[in-house]
């Protein structure tokens, strides 16, 4: 994980936001860029869900006519890409602002229900976390809005998986397709690559109360048992993790990855302090968090 070079000066020090790795490519030749406004306006759950899965859905909607841009997109919106290596349209992606299809998913899920999803579309259809799996000779019948659509080289292997997308219902879809297109509706391709779908809500995903779901960001992220370093770590994040924050406070300024910050954020799951500057928001002191 690595971070972008926009930089922002809040109380207590510096933060950045977090830059997101490439993912999957397009897959076949696409419609003509959809209108704004009508795709947007069908972009809804077609059917009954949980109010979580409404919530994912809503998410994604919200990005329809957002360019397309391989390697673009985070949990807090779209970002510049990467330059596709293959040529063609997403030659020049590092100049063009919006999702791949793996970020948008990993957007709506983070945005609509405070679920924390991988990486990579690969890395999203195999998640730990999904609540249901259903397989390709399944087809639509038992989806919901705001299940992933997978789409491999081959069906049966999720290792190969290279899209992704959100189902909303009567044979519809919210994607982010390829390099020259907006985040569009799309009728669902149930074609020899479709590989299955899983579901993503329906577990206990959502924040104790009085608390605010965060990311962190970076490997070996160490947790104190206060507001400082000088004590042992009380525990170890290993990589980028969903926490829930009950209060934040100045502490000990501490000075990594070249920024400065002394604001800590305590987390109760674990009992201990994080520096707000692994914590993956664009503020340093973060919003909506109470002062401890």
């Amino acid at each position: 994980m690595r971070r972008t070079n926009r930089t922002l000066a809040m109380a207590g020090g510096l933060l950045l936001a977090t830059t997101l790795s490439c993912t999957g490519t397009a897959m076949a030749a696409a419609p003509p860029l959809p209108s704004k406004a009508v795709a947007a306006a069908d972009c809804r759950p077609l059917a009954n869900a949980p109010a979580q899965a409404q919530a994912i859905v809503g998410a994604a909607c919200s990005q329809i006519g957002v360019p397309y841009s391989w390697g673009g997109g985070s949990i807090h919106g779209p970002t510049y890409g990467q330059d596709y290596p293959g040529g063609g349209p997403g030659a020049h992606d590092s100049q063009v602002k919006g999702f791949d299809c793996s970020h948008l998913v990993q957007y709506a899920a983070w945005q609509g229900a405070g679920t924390a999803m991988p990486e990579g579309s690969w890395n999203q259809a195999r998640w730990s976390g999904a609540t249901a799996r259903f397989g390709r000779a399944q087809g639509l019948g038992p989806l919901q809005p705001g299940d992933l659509l997978l789409w491999a080289s081959d069906p049966g292997n999720l290792n190969s998986v290279h899209h992704i997308a959100l189902y909303l219902g009567d044979g519809k879809m919210v994607e982010a397709r390829e390099s020259g297109t907006l985040v569009m509706v799309s009728d669902v391709r149930l074609n020899a690559q479709y590989a299955g779908a899983l579901r993503i809500t329906g577990g206990n995903e959502q924040p104790p109360a009085g608390t605010k779901r965060f990311m962190t960001w970076g490997t070996g992220v160490n947790l104190r048992p206060e507001a400082g370093t000088q004590k042992p770590p009380a525990a170890l994040l290993p990589g980028p993790t969903a926490v829930d924050v009950l209060c934040q406070t100045h502490g000990e300024m501490v000075h990594a990855e070249g920024y400065s910050n002394d604001a800590w954020s305590y987390l109760p799951k674990y009992k201990a302090w994080i520096s707000n500057i692994f914590i993956d928001d664009p503020a340093a002191w973060l919003p909506g968090v109470p002062t401890c």
